[in-house]
């Protein structure tokens, strides 16, 4: 450990490479961040308000509170970055900022996979109820929560160690984290290929308002927006390390902005206006092949009883033939 590094104040350590965004400013981060808090506010009273509505009439989606908790999630991501412009030099407020820069867009990574898991389940239902494929889907889901937890937990061990071991360590688990997240979200793409490339089921069902067609389109927008975004923070992870006196030009203003918030934003008008409320609603406690075609609001049992009503009125007629 150089002498430097020993007089390095704290901890928590200021970070001495550079980093996408660099330190906050007064100018020009504050204006374009109550711009973009505008923005956010904005679409999380909208999807909040689908949310209530849709409640109070019976018709239960869960993702249009996710988007709001979304939204208000980079709401504060901006807030901390504002306040931030105001105290350069706070560290913690440095790593709470970093720290909700990364968590926030996750919650879309999994909304979209939740979206071409319900199409791959319409389009192919022995496929996608298959128990294999819940738990291969289930370990994608406990993976992103894991990753997400060692990338937490390395930005906050980074910035109180000094031990060059320990950084590398942190810096080699965050790098392992970004790539599975990039992995993340190209599986939606990949699993729309397998409901339209695999030959059509004769047991192929529809759900929601819209055409199938549109629904896989949604994704596949969401999924290339969500890997560009995605894809720049772990090209830029995976940079050789710069001094914070010569970043690179990844590392400033405006890639910070543009790949970060304003992909989102427009992930955003591509889910709300579209109203994936309704284009994506299934029945509620859909479980198994058949249940996406039952009426919303019936329950499992209603399903059971009309198929042991339909079978004794098949075998009625079939007694009075013979």
């Amino acid at each position: 450990m150089s002498q430097q590094q020993q007089h390095r104040p704290g901890p928590p350590y200021a970070s001495t490479t550079a980093s996408v965004g660099g330190v906050s400013q007064i100018i020009p981060d504050v204006p374009i961040s109550a711009v973009f808090i505008a923005m956010y506010a904005t679409f999380a009273v909208t999807n909040m308000m689908i949310f209530q509505i849709n409640n109070r009439r019976g018709h239960k989606f869960i993702p249009s509170a996710a988007l709001f908790g979304f939204c208000m999630a980079r709401i504060m991501t901006l807030v901390l970055r504002i306040v931030w412009a105001t105290r350069q030099t706070n560290v913690s407020l440095a790593i709470a900022a970093s720290i909700f820069v990364n968590a926030g867009i996750l919650i879309v990574y999994i909304l979209n996979l939740i979206f071409a898991q319900r199409i791959l389940r319409a389009k192919q239902p022995t496929l996608g109820w298959h128990t294999g494929t819940r738990v291969i889907f289930t370990l994608f889901f406990v993976g992103i929560v894991c990753a997400l937890i060692m990338v937490i937990t390395t930005i906050v061990l980074s910035v109180y160690s000094l031990d060059p071991y320990t950084l590398r360590v942190c810096r080699d688990v965050q790098l392992t984290s970004g790539t599975y997240l990039l992995v993340f979200t190209t599986l939606p793409g990949l699993i729309i290929a397998a409901a339209y490339l695999l030959p059509r089921s004769p047991a192929e069902e529809k759900f929601g308002e819209g055409r199938m067609k549109t629904k896989a389109i949604v994704v596949l927008l969401v999924a290339c927006l969500c890997m560009l975004d995605s894809g720049f923070k772990v090209g830029t992870s995976w940079s050789t390390p710069r001094p914070i006196t010569n970043p690179a030009w990844y590392h400033g203003k405006a890639p910070f902005y543009v790949f970060n918030f304003t992909l989102e934003i427009i992930i955003l008008c591509i889910l709300t206006p579209i109203r994936v409320d309704k284009r994506f609603h299934i029945p509620n406690g859909s479980s198994e092949p058949g249940h996406y075609s039952r009426r919303a609001g019936s329950s499992t049992e209603s399903v059971r009883e009309n198929s042991v009503e339909k079978q004794g009125k098949s075998e009625d007629t079939t007694l009075h033939n013979v």
